[in-house]
C-alpha cells in the first residue's frame, strides 16, 4: 500500500493524519516489522515483514507502481548455500526489479 492509501483507509482516516501514519510506518520499519519499497523520491510504499514469508517486487521507474513478482524466487537456493558456507544466522534477502511497466511503455 502507499502511504496515501493507508492514511485514507476507513480505519485510519478518522484516527490520524498522513504525517502520523508516516511516522508510525517509519517506526515499524526501524523495528524490522515493515519495509519501505521502491523509488523513495516517489510515493512511499510499505510492506509488512512476516517471518517465513517472502516477496520480490517489480517497480516501474516511470510511474513508481509496485507489484509483487508472481514467480518462484531464484535466490532461495543461493541464500541456503551462503548460509551453509558462511554460518550466517537469520539470513534473508530483498529483491527488487526496476523497469518500465506495460502502462508506461
Amino acid at each position: 500500500m502507499t502511504l496515501g492509501e493507508l492514511a485514507a483507509s476507513p480505519r485510519m482516516h478518522d484516527q490520524c493524519d498522513k504525517a502520523t501514519v508516516f511516522r508510525l510506518l517509519q517506526r515499524l520499519a526501524e523495528k524490522g516489522i515493515a519495509r519501505r519499497l521502491g523509488l523513495h523520491e516517489r510515493a512511499a510504499y510499505f510492506t509488512l515483514l512476516i517471518p517465513g514469508r517472502h516477496a520480490d517486487y517489480l517497480i516501474c521507474t516511470e510511474c513508481g507502481s509496485i507489484e509483487s513478482v508472481k514467480a518462484p524466487c531464484p535466490v532461495h537456493e543461493l541464500e541456503d548455500e551462503i548460509r551453509r558456507k558462511t554460518g550466517f544466522k537469520n539470513l534473508y534477502h530483498e529483491l527488487e526489479f526496476f523497469g518500465t511497466c506495460p502502462a508506461c511503455a
